[in-house]
């Protein structure tokens, strides 16, 4: 998925989480690092992408006024009690597209992506996001494996050896 600048990609959370195998074998060890797991690989791909990725997570049967806030450069929200994440993806939906740029929700409800889908946004199953996610990882890896490590001096390899010999004498003060 390629997004432009403004591009925003709001994600369910625990639909993720419950989608993703190794996220839905973590949970039944360990929820909260499920979670902190999932928020790792989306902020990630966030900084890969270029993408501004909200992730909603219901608490709809959780009392209180719900909680927005920012991890990782992350847009993290917990929804209000008696407000499910789907409707809250949708409100969000409604606002954004206001402002004229693609918006992708990545859910694998069926309903949810005919909604969404509706009130003008992409849809992406969770396989899909993961499959993006897993290439964009690879192609970091990649990236970073193109640069040896250690290598200080990008003009090494391109001057000639006359050329190098004069700047090194140059810096040790030798001026002949």
């Amino acid at each position: 998925m390629a997004g432009g600048p403004g591009d925003v990609l709001l994600v369910d959370g625990y639909n993720m989480i419950g989608a993703w195998p190794e996220l839905e074998r973590l949970k039944d060890v360990d929820f909260e690092e499920a979670r902190d797991r999932l928020l790792d690989k989306l902020a990630d791909y966030q900084g890969y992408s270029g993408l501004k990725v909200y992730v909603v997570f219901d608490a709809h049967r959780v009392p209180g006024l719900g909680a927005t806030y920012r991890q990782y450069k992350l847009t993290v929200i917990y929804t209000k009690e008696k407000e499910t994440a789907d409707e809250c993806i949708e409100r969000l939906v409604a606002e954004l597209a206001k402002r004229g740029r693609n918006i992708y929700v990545a859910t694998s409800d069926l309903v949810e992506q005919h909604v969404a889908f509706g009130k003008g946004a992409l849809r992406l199953s969770a396989r899909e996001l993961l499959i993006d996610i897993e290439q964009n990882r690879k192609a970091i890896e990649r990236s970073a494996a193109v640069r040896p490590p250690g290598k200080r001096n990008p003009l090494d390899g391109v001057l000639s050896l006359d050329v190098r010999t004069k700047l090194e004498r140059l810096r040790r003060g030798n001026r002949e």
